[in-house]
């Protein structure tokens, strides 16, 4: 098996080196100059940890450690039976300022099927919920949020399936939600379980509108090797220094890294 030229041993070997060189990590992000929105993407396991334990608690922490401005969280509810929210969010919006973008259906649910779109400011103008295709029931939240009075950003938070057909496809529907290149800003986040990079990658037809996405390894969280997490803009320069949060904490608290960048709009 090969990813991006390289053997399946070769990329394991070399994300050990590179796990060694981000142990200092833990220390606060360093400011990226222009940069105006630090974003996130984080599958949070159903709060579950690499240790087995269930701990809403330890997943609040490593957003706190984060502090974005937007946050795309996956499998924050319960997947069956009531489909109930795993955090509390009345909690995080206390210490850390985010508040969820209202979605419609299931009360005792934070997000749609899974999906939790955070944010820290502006207003929430329009929000759409996509069933995308597939044997599983995967979804996409699209918010339409008004930064000010002068500037709008659109963000789509995503959880694809395991399936490569069904990325391929989920990947079409996505591209559906962008009528052209030149549309107001434009932020794709979430797991979207595809390593491959080119023209191997079911999601490859994504790559005309928001260009091939940084690879970053952020799964498992242990000795991160696979680039399942994405964030991705569909202009030029908008996303800039895409990296796992990699600290003591987020190594335990779900199998997922949480992956930032930071945004200019």
């Amino acid at each position: 098996m090969e990813r991006n030229g390289r053997s399946l041993p070769e990329t394991v070997l070399l994300s050990i080196r590179g796990r060694n060189a981000r142990k200092a990590m833990s220390t606060p992000r360093k400011p990226v100059e222009g940069a105006e929105m630090v974003v996130a993407s984080y599958n949070v396991h159903k709060c579950i940890g690499t240790d087995r334990k269930f701990d809403p608690e330890r997943t609040a922490r490593v957003i706190r450690e984060i502090s974005p401005d937007v946050i795309a969280l996956q499998e924050a509810d319960n997947r069956f039976g009531d489909r109930a929210g795993l955090l509390d969010l009345n909690h995080l919006e206390i210490e850390t300022g985010l508040v969820p973008v209202p979605v419609s259906g299931n009360g005792k649910a934070h997000g749609w099927r899974g999906n939790v779109l955070l944010f820290k400011r502006g207003t929430v103008r329009d929000v759409h919920q996509i069933k995308l295709p597939g044997l599983e029931p995967r979804g996409a939240l699209v918010a339409e949020i008004d930064l000010d009075e002068t500037r709008a950003l659109r963000v789509i938070a995503a959880h694809l399936g395991l399936l490569r057909r069904s990325r391929s496809e989920q990947a079409r529907v996505v591209l559906d939600i962008m009528s052209s290149a030149d549309e107001r800003p434009t932020l794709l986040l979430g797991d979207l379980n595809e390593w491959r990079l080119g023209n191997r990658s079911a999601l490859s037809t994504l790559h005309t509108t928001f260009g091939p996405p940084p690879a970053v390894p952020t799964f498992p969280s242990g000795l991160p090797v696979l680039a399942l997490d994405r964030i991705m803009g569909n202009r030029h320069g908008m996303v800039s220094a895409v990296e796992a949060h990699d600290t003591p904490l987020s190594r335990v608290a779900s199998d997922h890294l949480p992956l930032t960048a930071y945004v200019h709009l």
